[in-house]
């Protein structure tokens, strides 16, 4: 089959990319129309996808795809005026951060139009967590989208139909093919979804570690400095910090329980672990767009704003603009109340005890998370129904000296009895002598280029 627009049929595009051969502009955008507009076959499209995780692509052609893909749909348009920034995480076990650092974002004066994803695997989603607030709605058309801007300033959202359409068919089929670790294919999907977003500003927090995608700092590293020069070459300045991803963020992981830390943190408590990042990601991405003269003195603004409140009424608005009720809103940000009053409480809460006398050395972010999976809390595969109420509450803080029989962690599940689970959870926790322990900062680097290309 031919593309009106080119002489070279669908196959032939293939064999050339097979063969080692690079694609032009016009190849490239040939294949993404044809992806959109199902003219090209889906054993067509895994063929080529297989082609390009084995063979690479340059960086032309991997920003002719991000562009292409990007223009294969709407494209949001704003008002000149507005300060457009948004965040990405490579994905992590605990990872709340969108939800503090979104309405941090717009007490700041900024307009954050986020679109996230569910979880998957071993990963927490963004949707999922809110979906555990009753009558949070994740789907919200693109009017929607600048109404809620425009009132709020923030909104957390699925993405929508119209938004880069070619991306969900190629995802998809990556799943099936397995290409999705394909680095050309990882950036043409991320970057060309923040580049619809109309964007000023995009930070990326790209994890590395134990329970991430990429185990070491190098591989990591790699894939950032791509994310960055793809996004900058679109128009975006895109900066990428590099966190450690071996221990939970925070002390909760699950849907529920995560909800409850972040508007914690929003009430200006909660742990130090979670304000680390949000402040930092927020306070590159106010110095990115121009709102701070330094990163430092961004973070002091996300600060502020998490800890006088303001963020906290962002979040409120925010919630009630996606559906949720007024008095719910009102009651989960108040300062004192009953987050379980709302939200789903598993039937049971069960306490494991530390077994030696010591200090804390590690808990594995992946075992636990691994075994939360098994209880519920997450999805085997796309479109799986999952338990909002499972989750852990981790009662001890890295480096803390404990005592045998002190309780370590609350597990929130629906089975009868953790039995099964019981030796992979204690494997979770590391306690030894308290000087073997290190203190090491989640923040590793920020990559950003002197002079990011803005054509």
């Amino acid at each position: 089959m031919s593309s009106k627009d080119s002489t070279v049929s669908f196959p032939e595009l293939i064999k050339l990319k097979r063969d080692g051969g690079q694609l032009n502009r016009a190849e490239i955008s040939t294949f993404v129309q044809g992806v959109t507009s199902g003219a090209i076959q889906k054993c067509q499209i895994g063929a080529m996808l297989m082609a390009i995780w084995q063979k690479g692509m340059t960086n032309e052609e991997t920003l002719a795809m991000t562009r292409e893909m990007m223009n294969s749909g709407e494209t949001f348009q704003w008002p000149k005026e507005w300060l457009v920034v948004d965040k990405h995480s490579t994905g992590g076990v605990g990872d709340k951060v969108s939800l503090p650092l979104a309405p941090a974002l717009a007490a700041c004066g900024c307009k954050i139009p986020m679109i996230s994803g569910r979880g998957l695997a071993h990963t927490g989603g963004t949707l999922d967590k809110l979906e555990s607030i009753p009558g949070f709605k994740v789907n919200q058309s693109v009017e929607q989208v600048k109404q809620i801007l425009e009132d709020v300033g923030c909104c957390i959202v699925g993405q929508t139909e119209r938004l880069v359409p070619a991306d969900r068919v190629l995802y998809a089929i990556r799943d099936a093919t397995s290409t999705v670790d394909s680095l050309p294919l990882i950036i043409s999907s991320i970057i060309s979804k923040k580049g619809a977003e109309g964007l000023s500003a995009l930070v990326l927090d790209v994890k590395f570690g134990r329970a991430a995608l990429y185990k070491d700092l190098n591989s990591a590293r790699r894939l950032a400095q791509s994310l960055v020069t793809a996004g900058n070459n679109l128009g975006v300045k895109t900066g990428a910090v590099l966190s450690r991803m071996d221990t939970p963020i925070g002390q909760s992981v699950g849907n529920t329980v995560e909800v409850c830390e972040a508007l914690e943190c929003l009430k200006g408590r909660g742990s130090d672990d979670l304000k680390e990042l949000v402040t930092n990601l927020g306070g590159y991405l106010l110095w990115m767009c121009g709102h701070s003269g330094t990163p430092e003195s961004g973070k002091t603004k996300i600060a502020v704003k998490l800890e006088n409140g303001e963020a906290l009424k962002k979040f409120e608005a925010m919630l009630m603009a996606q559906g949720v009720s007024a008095d719910v809103a009102h009651s989960l940000c108040l300062n004192e109340t009953d987050y379980f009053e709302h939200m789903k409480r598993a039937a049971h809460q069960t306490e494991l005890k530390v077994l030696d006398d010591g200090a804390v050395l590690d808990i594995g972010g992946l075992a636990l998370a691994e075994v939360l999976h098994k209880l519920g809390a997450g999805r085997a595969k796309s479109g799986e129904e999952i338990d909002h109420s499972v989750g852990a509450e981790i009662l001890v803080e890295m480096g803390q000296q404990v005592q045998k029989g002190q309780s370590w962690i609350r597990i929130h599940h629906n089975c009868p009895n953790l039995n099964p689970h019981y030796s992979d959870l204690q494997k979770a926790l590391v306690i030894g002598s308290h000087d073997k322990y290190e203190t090491v900062s989640r923040m590793a680097e920020f990559i950003y280029p002197d002079n990011p290309n803005m054509s």
